[in-house]
């Protein structure tokens, strides 16, 4: 593996992103505008939570 990739795949590049993830999901649940954005929220949320575990797992 790369130098670039190794650098890549660090916990501290991950976890911020899924956590704004995470939050984005909550967001478009909380929203009462739009029925297309609320039926998305799930998979949104779902994806930023499977991330958040396995960019826990990954090194500093």
């Amino acid at each position: 593996m790369s130098r670039q990739m190794k650098k890549l795949f660090r916990r501290r590049y991950w976890e911020p992103a899924t956590t704004g993830l995470i939050g984005l999901g909550l967001l478009m649940l909380m929203q009462p505008w739009s029925l297309d954005v609320y039926s998305y929220a799930f998979t949104v949320l779902l994806a930023g939570v499977v991330g958040y575990s396995i960019a826990g797992k990954l090194p500093q």
